[in-house]
C-alpha cells in the first residue's frame, strides 16, 4: 500500500502530540445505523465460603439491574455498559450496594467538522497500602473502594486552503471514594488520592506532504492542567511546536518536532497541629492547610524534541514510534496496531506524561472508540477496564498507585481479541510505573521520588451453547510493588458462568469463581470459593 496524503497526514498527527494526555479519539465513525438497547434486571442467591485464613460461610441474595446500550448513527455514536447491584448479607456477611460501567460517545454538532465527545467510568477495587486491585469485592468487601471518572468535550477538524486545521478541549472530574484510612506496611496512612479536575486543549495547523512542499509540516500549541484536592496539588503544562514528517518509502516515513514547553507541579502544605505535624483527617487524608504558600515540586521549562518512524504496510498494520527529551529527560511513547480481519484485532500503546490519578484515567477513557461491548464478571457483575469492538478492543486501567501526589506515569498496555466460529476471546495486560513528585518541606515530601509499579492482565471468553446456551469465563491477575520497599499486593482469580434461556426473555444463570489475595500490608492472606444462582429478565 502507497502512503496517500490522508495517510501521511495521519502519521504527522501521531508524531505531533508527545503527551499522551492530549490524544483524541473520535471514535467510530462508521455510515451504519444502528441501535441496541437491552437493559435488564437479574435476582440471584450468592454462596461464599472463605478458604483461608479461616473457614466461614456467607450468603448473600443480589438484586441487580442495568442497561447495555450501542447506537452507531451516521453522525453519532455511542456506546454504554451500566449496572446497579444491591447484595443483601445474612448472618455476618455485609451488605454493599455498587454502581459499575463505562459509556463513551460523540455527536456531531456540524457533520464532518465540530464534534462533541463525552465518556464515564465507575468501578470497584480493592484498596491496599496505596495499591489498587481488581478482586471478587466479595472477599473482604470492607476494603473495596470506588473510581469514578468523566469528561466531555469538543474536536474541530476543517481545511482552510491548502491548511488542515484541527482543535480540541476537554474537562475531566475524577473521583476516588474510600472509607477507611489506607496504611503502609508500617502502620502509617497513606495519603490516597482524593477527587481532581482535569483541563486539556490543542490547536494544530499543518500541510500535507505534496501540497505546498514535498514533506508535511504542523504547528501545534496545547496545555494541560491538573488541580487535585489533597494538598491543592496542580499540574500545569503547557507547550508549542513544529513538526515534519518525510516520505522515505510508498510505506514508511520519518518524524520529528522541536519545540518549547514549560511544566509545573506545585501544592500547598498540609494543616500543622501544635507539634508541627501534619494533621490527617477521618478518611486518612492530609488536611489542606489553604493559607500557606505555593511550593513547586517541579519546575521544567526549555526545548522539547523528537524524532520517530511511521510505518503503515497495508490498510491492517500501523505503527508510530518516537524518542525524544521531554520533561528535561528521555521520553519513548508510540503505538502499534494490526487488524488482519474484522474478527481479529491488537493494540499496544507505549505512553508517557505527567499528571494525576485523575489525568491518567481520563486519558485512558478518551483513547476508547465509541463502539465496544464491555467485558463484565459473570459472578459479580463487576466492570474490570476490559472492553472489544469493531474499531478494535481497549483496556482502561483503573487500577495501579492511588498516592495522592502527581506523578511522571510511563508503561505499555496492550489488548487483543479474537472471534473463532462461536468463540469469542478478549485480552488485556499492561505495565505501569509511576514515579512520584512532592515539594521539599511538604507533607508530601517522603512520596518525592518513590515509584510504584503495577502488572495486570485480563482476559474473557465466551462461547455458545447450543441455541439457548452461553458459557462465559473470566480470569484477572494483578500484582502491584510500593515503592521504597513499603510492600506489595497479589490478587488474581477466575470464574466462570452458564447461562440458558428460559423464555424469549427469561434466563436462568450458576455461576462459580476462586479468588485469592496475598498483600504485605495485611497480617493474613484470603482466598475464597463463590458460587451463584440466578435469573435475569430482558426486557
Amino acid at each position: 500500500m502507497r502512503f496517500s496524503k490522508g495517510t501521511l497526514l495521519v502519521g504527522l498527527a501521531a508524531g505531533v502530540v508527545a503527551n499522551p494526555a492530549f490524544a483524541q479519539d473520535s471514535g467510530s465513525r462508521g455510515s451504519d445505523r444502528a441501535v441496541t438497547v437491552q437493559p435488564y434486571i437479574e435476582v440471584s442467591q450468592i454462596l461464599s465460603a472463605e478458604l483461608t485464613p479461616g473457614d466461614e460461610v456467607v450468603t448473600f441474595t443480589q438484586i441487580a439491574a442495568g442497561v447495555d446500550l450501542n447506537a452507531q448513527g451516521r453522525n453519532s455514536g455511542a456506546s454504554v455498559s451500566v449496572r446497579y447491584e444491591r447484595n443483601i448479607g445474612y448472618g455476618d456477611a455485609v451488605d454493599n450496594d455498587t454502581i459499575s460501567g463505562i459509556a463513551r460517545g460523540y455527536v456531531a454538532v456540524v457533520p464532518q467538522t465540530l464534534n462533541l465527545e463525552a465518556g464515564a467510568l465507575a468501578s470497584r477495587t480493592r484498596l491496599d497500602g496505596g495499591g489498587a486491585v481488581s478482586p471478587n469485592p466479595l472477599v473482604s468487601a470492607d476494603a473495596t473502594s470506588q473510581t469514578y471518572a468523566l469528561y466531555a468535550g469538543p474536536t474541530l477538524s476543517t481545511r482552510v486552503g491548502a491548511v488542515d486545521l484541527t482543535a480540541n478541549a476537554r474537562v475531566g472530574y475524577n473521583r476516588f471514594e474510600t472509607d477507611d484510612a489506607v496504611l503502609d506496611a508500617n502502620g502509617n496512612p497513606v495519603d490516597i488520592f482524593d477527587d481532581s479536575v482535569t483541563y486539556s486543549g490543542q490547536v494544530r495547523a499543518g500541510t500535507r506532504p505534496g501540497d505546498v512542499l514535498p514533506i508535511g509540516v504542523a504547528v501545534t500549541a496545547g496545555g494541560y492542567q491538573e488541580d487535585i484536592s489533597n494538598l491543592d496539588q496542580r499540574v500545569r503544562d503547557v507547550y508549542v511546536r513544529g513538526d515534519v514528517v518525510v516520505p522515505v518509502s510508498p510505506t514508511l516515513a520519518l518524524t520529528g518536532g522541536v519545540g518549547y514547553e514549560d511544566v509545573e507541579v506545585s501544592s500547598r502544605d498540609a494543616l500543622r497541629d501544635a507539634n508541627g505535624d501534619p494533621v490527617i483527617g477521618n478518611d486518612g487524608r492530609l488536611v489542606t492547610d489553604t493559607a500557606s504558600p505555593r511550593l513547586v515540586a517541579f519546575d521544567v521549562d526549555g526545548l522539547l524534541w523528537d524524532v520517530g518512524v511511521l510505518w503503515r504496510p497495508s490498510s491492517r498494520t500501523s505503527l508510530a514510534a518516537s524518542v525524544g527529551e521531554r520533561y528535561d529527560s528521555t521520553t519513548y511513547y508510540g503505538s502499534f496496531t494490526y487488524v488482519p480481519s474484522e474478527r481479529s484485532s491488537l493494540g499496544i500503546n507505549v505512553y508517557d506524561g505527567i499528571s494525576g490519578v485523575g489525568g491518567a484515567l481520563n486519558n485512558s477513557l478518551a483513547s476508547l472508540s465509541s463502539d465496544f461491548v464491555a467485558s463484565r464478571n459473570p459472578l459479580t457483575g463487576d466492570f474490570g477496564g476490559l472492553v472489544s469492538g469493531t474499531d478494535g478492543g481497549g483496556l482502561v486501567n483503573s487500577l495501579g498507585s492511588a498516592r495522592s501526589s502527581a506523578f511522571r506515569g510511563r508503561g505499555v498496555s496492550a489488548y487483543y481479541q479474537r472471534q473463532i466460529g462461536r468463540l469469542t476471546a478478549a485480552f488485556g495486560a499492561g505495565y505501569d510505573r509511576r514515579t512520584f513528585i512532592a515539594a521539599s518541606g511538604s507533607a508530601l515530601e517522603a512520596a518525592d521520588g518513590l515509584t510504584d509499579e503495577s502488572y495486570y492482565l485480563t482476559g474473557a471468553l465466551t462461547r455458545e451453547v447450543g441455541r439457548s446456551g452461553t458459557l462465559q469465563t473470566n480470569a484477572y491477575i494483578n500484582w502491584f510493588d510500593a515503592g521504597a520497599g513499603d510492600g506489595d499486593l497479589t490478587a488474581f482469580g477466575a470464574s466462570a458462568a452458564y447461562n440458558r434461556l428460559i423464555t424469549g426473555r427469561l434466563s436462568a444463570r450458576a455461576a462459580v469463581a476462586v479468588d485469592y489475595f496475598d498483600s504485605d500490608f495485611s497480617a493474613e492472606d484470603f482466598a475464597t470459593a463463590t458460587a451463584l444462582l440466578g435469573l435475569r429478565y430482558d426486557f
